[in-house]
């Protein structure tokens, strides 16, 4: 894919920009299209500088005239100070213990939308929102409440918010230095449907007569026609037109991410209304759009799957490199002679007057943590929440449940635990940099076995060993509620032995296949020493000759793959070639 230099200008900026952690995936699911009922947002937080950690907060009390101090959650600079509330929930990672998940994408947007006196940046907002907020519809009022009081230095956001029972799709960006608070709109995504954003403005035309469904700005449409963006009636009225206009990067390696959960999720087919009709089209009607060769013919917001969408299929989705599709990272020379599905940054070349991009997709290797959360409504909030977190890159690194009402978070995921400069022998994120940077070397060997080791221990716990604590959990649940209410006790002070049960199996499970990443990044080390590959036995032993255990039987040698090798004869063939 080539593109003349000078229109490169804002693929370069959105790369300039990536380096603080602005080049995130979002999907939300629906009740009504999830599997087990339950709403679920996926996030990867995505950034070159970025650690990956699961943040904790416990619920707290406060005296009146308490304050908050806000730290810009990216660059750790410090923003200000903020009037706390007498009560605030617990948090874990982007989830609360009213089952409220926050997640994230920036989009930029306008340079003279930014306002650098404000104290209440994205992430700050999503932090302090998921402290002070018991469902989607509450915290989007927090959200514009805190950033009409205190002001928003952020660039343009999209927000993925869910609750029990709706989850909604928002995005907002400021109103620049001469206006405190933010022009947004958010829309609730019909039940039975999905949604999905990657770092490109997603509301277009939005009802602006059905508050129950979308809620936006008022004032916004005059503000617009004020500076210059739009021009028309009101109805006609499109918010990424207006704020964040598409262009080629934001198609090219935004929208595209977007356009690559909705093909895995739906099996290639968008089903969605349009004009009270409903309409559906192959993916591949989008390609020309995503591709950045028509800007004008861009995707709906939400889609209907026809299926319902199980945990594991939102984790899965999250690891994609475009496998199967004209995208596909693994196929061209590009992928080296093992099909490694990645490009070092940065993501634009130039030869001969010519800038080609190179492909960003959903799983990346600038990944910090990672998430796929349920907020589940048929259980109670004590034991509903559940968040799935990772670290590293998505598509070789595990997920694993941490319940939101847990009293702490394992050791390899704590905060402090490490960082960028710093190497922890404990920590998540640094095993799994470990394992992801193995497989670099020789990707289509390696990743399989990870990937297999991924796959068998996600399965065990999405499909059946959260199902049993669910259980034990809510048995226990029942009883206590049941005593509380026999002597007239307030219930909520009794539920301390569920969230034991819940921590203990959070923490050990962490820690255990923690300990099992270790062993498994010292398996493939073994196994693919120097472009080898050891055969193993059906236990996981590896062959050894019949004289001497230390010596490999069954070695093999993959070598290159087939479009490697056309490319090496075509470049050296003549020397190469035997005479």
């Amino acid at each position: 894919m080539k593109v003349k230099t000078m229109c490169l200008a804002a693929l370069t900026a959105l790369l300039v920009s990536g380096l603080r952690g602005e080049a995130c995936s979002n999907v939300i699911v629906t009740k009504g299209a999830s599997a087990d009922g339950s709403c679920m947002v996926s996030y990867a937080a995505d950034s070159h500088v970025l650690y990956g950690e699961l943040y904790f907060h416990p619920a707290g009390k406060f005296r009146a005239g308490a304050k908050v101090d806000i730290t810009e959650w990216d660059t750790y600079k410090p923003l200000g100070q903020i009037h706390q509330i007498a009560r605030t929930y617990q948090t874990v990672g982007n989830m609360n213990e009213k089952q409220l998940i926050i997640g994230e994408t920036t989009w930029g947007g306008r340079e003279e939308q930014a306002d650098p006196a404000g104290i209440m940046d994205y992430g700050s907002l999503i932090y302090i929102t998921l402290q002070r907020a018991a469902t989607a519809r509450a915290a989007i009022d927090t959200i514009v409440s805190l950033a009409n009081r205190y002001g928003y230095p952020s660039e343009g956001e999209t927000f993925s918010i869910a609750d029990k029972n709706e989850a909604w799709v928002m995005d907002l960006v400021g109103k620049g230095p001469d206006e405190k608070g933010i022009n947004y709109v958010a829309i609730r995504i019909p039940d039975g449907y999905i949604c999905s954003h990657a770092n490109q403005a997603r509301i277009q035309t939005f009802p602006q007569n059905d508050p129950e469904n979308c809620i936006f700005a008022p004032g916004m449409i005059d503000f617009a026609r004020k500076h210059g963006w739009f021009s028309g009636k009101d109805e006609d009225f499109d918010y990424s037109a207006a704020f964040g206009p598409v262009d080629f990067g934001g198609a090219r390696a935004c929208d595209a991410r977007a356009w690559s959960a909705f093909n895995i999720l739906t099996g290639g087919e968008f089903t969605y209304e349009k004009d009270g009709k409903m309409v559906t089209e192959p993916a591949s009607a989008y390609y020309d759009y995503i591709t950045g060769k028509n800007l004008s013919h861009r995707m709906p917001l939400f889609v209907k799957p026809s299926k319902k969408i199980s945990v594991k299929n939102v984790a899965d989705a999250m690891r994609d490199h475009f496998e199967g599709t004209p995208l596909d990272m693994t196929t061209d020379i590009g992928a080296g002679g093992n099909a490694l599905p990645y490009r070092w940054r940065p993501m634009n070349f130039s030869k001969d007057g010519w800038s080609y991009v190179n492909e960003r997709a959903i799983a990346t290797q600038q990944t910090g943590f990672w998430f796929v959360a349920q907020s589940r409504h048929d259980l109670p909030d004590v034991v509903g929440g559940i968040i799935w977190f990772g670290t590293d890159d998505a598509a070789t690194s595990y997920l694993t449940p941490i319940y939101s009402n847990t009293n702490e978070v394992p050791e390899c995921f704590k905060e402090g635990n490490g960082n960028m400069l710093e190497y922890s022998k404990t920590a998540s994120f640094w095993i799994n940099n470990r394992v992801a940077n193995d497989c670099y070397k020789a990707y289509n060997m390696m990743a399989p076995t990870v990937r297999e080791a991924i796959d068998k221990f996600e399965n065990e716990q999405m499909f059946t060993k959260v199902a049993e604590m669910d259980a034990k959990a809510l048995a226990a649940y029942n009883s206590i509620l049941a005593k509380a209410e026999k002597k007239g006790l307030d219930s909520k002070d009794w539920f301390a032995p569920v969230k034991k049960l819940l921590t203990d199996y959070s923490v050990s499970t962490a820690q255990k296949q923690f300990w099992a990443w270790v062993d498994l990044e010292e398996m493939i080390t073994v196994k693919f020493i120097d472009g080898n590959v050891k055969a193993q036995d059906e236990d996981g032993n590896f062959k050894h000759s019949k004289y001497n255990k230390g010596t490999p039987a069954g070695i093999t040698n993959p070598g290159y793959t087939e479009k490697w090798k056309e490319a090496v004869i075509q470049d050296h063939g003549d020397v190469l070639r035997v005479r």
